[in-house]
Protein backbone atom coordinates (compact mmCIF):
# COMPACT_ATOMS: atom_id res chain seq x y z
CA UNK A 1 0.00 0.00 0.00
CA UNK A 2 0.90 3.26 -1.21
CA UNK A 3 1.38 6.47 1.41
CA UNK A 4 -1.15 8.20 -0.78
CA UNK A 5 -4.47 6.61 0.68
CA UNK A 6 -4.01 7.25 3.87
CA UNK A 7 -2.42 11.03 3.47
CA UNK A 8 -5.55 11.24 0.85
CA UNK A 9 -7.74 10.69 4.01
CA UNK A 10 -5.69 12.96 6.30
CA UNK A 11 -6.07 15.91 4.37
CA UNK A 12 -9.79 15.43 3.59
CA UNK A 13 -10.21 14.74 7.76
CA UNK A 14 -8.37 18.02 8.05
CA UNK A 15 -10.57 20.01 5.53
CA UNK A 16 -13.52 18.53 7.26
CA UNK A 17 -12.21 19.28 10.85
CA UNK A 18 -11.19 22.45 10.59
CA UNK A 19 -14.50 23.65 8.06
CA UNK A 20 -16.09 22.26 11.50
CA UNK A 21 -14.35 23.84 13.84
CA UNK A 22 -14.69 26.99 12.24
CA UNK A 23 -17.95 26.97 12.20
CA UNK A 24 -18.20 27.11 15.95
CA UNK A 25 -15.16 29.91 15.72
CA UNK A 26 -17.55 31.82 13.69
CA UNK A 27 -20.58 31.30 15.68
CA UNK A 28 -18.89 32.41 19.18
CA UNK A 29 -15.78 34.77 18.11
CA UNK A 30 -17.18 36.26 14.67
CA UNK A 31 -20.63 37.12 15.93
CA UNK A 32 -22.30 34.04 13.52
CA UNK A 33 -25.41 32.91 13.46
CA UNK A 34 -25.97 29.47 15.76
CA UNK A 35 -27.37 28.12 12.28
CA UNK A 36 -23.01 27.92 11.36
CA UNK A 37 -23.22 24.68 14.06
CA UNK A 38 -25.47 22.78 12.05
CA UNK A 39 -22.86 22.50 9.52
CA UNK A 40 -20.32 22.39 11.99
CA UNK A 41 -21.61 19.50 13.72
CA UNK A 42 -22.20 17.65 10.25
CA UNK A 43 -18.19 18.40 9.29
CA UNK A 44 -17.00 17.11 12.37
CA UNK A 45 -18.79 14.21 12.49
CA UNK A 46 -17.12 13.72 8.86
CA UNK A 47 -13.89 14.15 9.79
CA UNK A 48 -14.05 11.45 12.92
CA UNK A 49 -15.79 8.80 10.16
CA UNK A 50 -12.90 9.86 7.49
CA UNK A 51 -10.45 9.23 10.07
CA UNK A 52 -11.32 6.14 10.80
CA UNK A 53 -10.94 5.02 7.34
CA UNK A 54 -6.90 4.86 7.74
CA UNK A 55 -5.68 1.49 7.34
CA UNK A 56 -3.88 0.59 11.03
CA UNK A 57 -4.51 -1.11 13.57
CA UNK A 58 -4.07 1.54 16.32
CA UNK A 59 -6.05 4.58 16.49
CA UNK A 60 -3.32 5.96 18.49
CA UNK A 61 -1.00 5.77 15.75
CA UNK A 62 -3.58 7.30 12.84
CA UNK A 63 -3.81 10.01 15.19
CA UNK A 64 -0.48 10.94 15.39
CA UNK A 65 0.61 10.69 11.71
CA UNK A 66 -2.98 12.94 11.05
CA UNK A 67 -1.51 15.56 12.88
CA UNK A 68 1.23 16.38 10.66
CA UNK A 69 -1.35 16.60 7.65
CA UNK A 70 -3.30 18.69 10.11
CA UNK A 71 -0.99 21.66 10.71
CA UNK A 72 -0.56 22.33 7.29
CA UNK A 73 -4.31 22.08 6.20
CA UNK A 74 -4.34 24.70 9.37
CA UNK A 75 -1.80 26.93 7.25
CA UNK A 76 -3.35 26.80 4.39
CA UNK A 77 -6.57 27.29 5.70
CA UNK A 78 -5.24 30.45 7.31
CA UNK A 79 -3.86 31.64 3.84
CA UNK A 80 -6.63 30.73 1.43
CA UNK A 81 -9.82 31.25 4.07
CA UNK A 82 -8.28 34.03 6.91
CA UNK A 83 -6.10 36.05 3.94
CA UNK A 84 -3.31 35.63 6.42
CA UNK A 85 0.09 34.18 4.69
CA UNK A 86 2.09 32.08 6.77
CA UNK A 87 5.21 32.87 8.33
CA UNK A 88 8.46 31.30 7.26
CA UNK A 89 8.07 29.95 10.57
CA UNK A 90 5.04 28.52 9.74
CA UNK A 91 6.19 27.04 7.15
CA UNK A 92 9.32 25.50 8.95
CA UNK A 93 6.70 24.01 11.82
CA UNK A 94 5.08 22.57 9.35
CA UNK A 95 7.68 21.09 7.60
CA UNK A 96 8.35 19.39 10.59
CA UNK A 97 5.38 18.10 11.31
CA UNK A 98 4.51 16.72 7.82
CA UNK A 99 8.13 14.71 8.38
CA UNK A 100 7.00 13.44 11.55
CA UNK A 101 3.56 12.19 9.90
CA UNK A 102 5.18 10.62 7.05
CA UNK A 103 7.93 9.12 9.55
CA UNK A 104 5.33 7.68 11.48
CA UNK A 105 3.34 6.65 8.85
CA UNK A 106 6.42 4.76 6.79
CA UNK A 107 7.94 3.40 10.33
CA UNK A 108 4.79 2.08 10.95
CA UNK A 109 4.75 -0.28 8.05
CA UNK A 110 8.75 -1.25 8.36
CA UNK A 111 8.51 -2.35 11.42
Amino acid sequence: MTLAAPIALYVLAALAEIAGCFAFWGWLRLGKSPLWLVPGVISLALFAWLLTRVDTDFAGRAYAAYGGIYVIASLGWLWLTEGQVPTRWDLIGGALCVLGAIMILVGSRAA
